[in-house]
């Protein structure tokens, strides 16, 4: 808990940390992590601004004793659809009885969706904001998706864009049901008034590149036109089986690439051709929820791809808002190490969102951190399913 005042008006000291993951390469203990031992971070003004030795540690106006404990950044989730309306658990259930998952629920929810009023939905996004923060998230991406009209497209992302600064405009989730017949129809509406309507309050654009959902060409016409709105790109791609997602994204310099389930030698060689500029998001609470086969990680990794894990938080095929989750799962089921997978979970999401402020814990980065109730961030993934974070701060305020 935080102590006495005892000097530098405003500033806040994070004493006793048994291992700090910094995420600065070469730092430390080197390794993707960064890790330095035995340390104290000062923060100010909501920033970072000094990280050293307890032992040197400057006097501060407050203090919180992490008591040995590991302290890390906060999680990025640079994927998550919680602007909706609705449940889905009968679906759930179903597939865990051997349904297989198809996408189609999507519809479902944005019945339900278009029904509800402002204050509901905001009432879900901030509900769902509230409880990944207190697991550890402090930088969040939303997208639309779920109301597939001008209007509801444009509240879904206005909404989101009241708890995040990272709103992406998914116009091109599915093809509703009224535009069936006539999906060249539905793709003018988005790339037309949806996306001028949408665009004040998002960052980026994103397509569902999927069977079921939207071809490759239409997948492209609906991109450029965001890109020519002046918004970033992601994509949903290579989810349900092989396409042309994972290389459409990486061709018109998409930020990251999502799911990435099935993907082939020449989709993997562009991922790795990017440098790291487009960034391979996994998703594996998708796969845990629709028995699907897990992202192959260990195969991206060694090719020198740049991984990120995210959520993928919504109501039919994902329904947690828990990085530390998808971090065991991504060591368990997905052949990453636990260094790997925080990374990924952090600066990997980071990386996702372009962003340089969050992701890491050095001096001018953003005070967003995490103090575990454990001694180190394996734990993360040697204690699946217990709460572990002891205290989040974001912004430098304790959360």
């Amino acid at each position: 808990m935080p102590s006495e005042p005892k000097g530098r008006a405003g500033s806040l000291l994070v004493d006793n940390i048994g291992e700090l993951v910094t995420n600065e390469a070469g730092a430390g203990e080197g390794g993707p992590l960064g890790l330095r031992r035995r340390v104290a971070l000062l923060v100010e003004a909501g920033e970072v601004v000094w990280v050293g030795p307890a032992a040197d540690a400057p006097a501060a106006d407050r203090r919180i004793d992490a008591d040995g404990a590991a302290v890390l950044p906060g999680f990025v989730d640079s994927h998550a659809h919680l602007v909706f309306a609705g449940d889905r658990g009968t679906e759930f259930a179903a597939r865990m009885a051997g349904q297989p998952y198809t996408g189609g629920g999507i519809r479902t929810t944005v019945g339900a969706t278009r029904s509800a009023t402002d204050g509901q939905l905001r009432a879900t996004v901030r509900r769902l904001h509230d409880e990944a923060l207190r697991q550890g998230t402090t930088t969040i991406e939303i997208k639309s998706g779920y109301g597939l009209t001008v209007a509801d497209e444009a509240r879904s992302v206005r909404i989101a864009a009241e708890v995040t600064e990272e709103t992406t405009f998914l116009g091109a989730h599915v093809v509703p049901t009224e535009y069936a017949d006539r999906p060249d129809e539905y793709v003018g509406l988005v790339c037309g008034p949806m996306l001028a309507a949408a665009a004040p309050y998002a960052r980026w654009i994103d397509v569902f590149c999927e069977r079921g959902a939207f071809d490759a060409d239409h997948a492209r016409a609906i991109l450029t036109c965001g890109q020519a709105a002046g918004l970033g790109v992601r994509v949903h791609a290579n989810q349900l089986g092989p396409g042309p997602g994972v290389r459409l994204g990486v061709e018109l310099g998409a930020a990251s690439v999502d799911h990435c389930t099935h993907l082939d030698d020449a989709d993997v060689d562009a991922l790795a051709a990017s440098e790291g500029s487009t960034v391979a998001t996994l998703l594996p609470g998708a796969e845990f929820s629709t028995r699907s086969p897990y992202p192959d990680a260990r195969r991206l990794l060694d090719a020198g791809v740049t991984v990120a894990l995210a959520t993928d938080c919504n109501p039919g095929s994902s329904y947690t808002s828990s990085m530390p989750f998808c971090v065991a799962l991504a060591v368990r089921e997905m052949r990453m190490t636990p260094a790997e997978a925080v990374w990924a979970a952090t600066a990997g999401g980071a990386r996702a969102l372009r962003r340089t402020d969050v992701g890491v814990l050095r001096p001018g980065a953003r005070a967003d951190l995490m103090i575990l109730d454990a001694p180190s961030h394996l734990h993360l993934a040697y204690r699946p399913g217990v709460p572990l974070i002891r205290q989040v701060l974001r912004n430098g305020v304790p959360r």
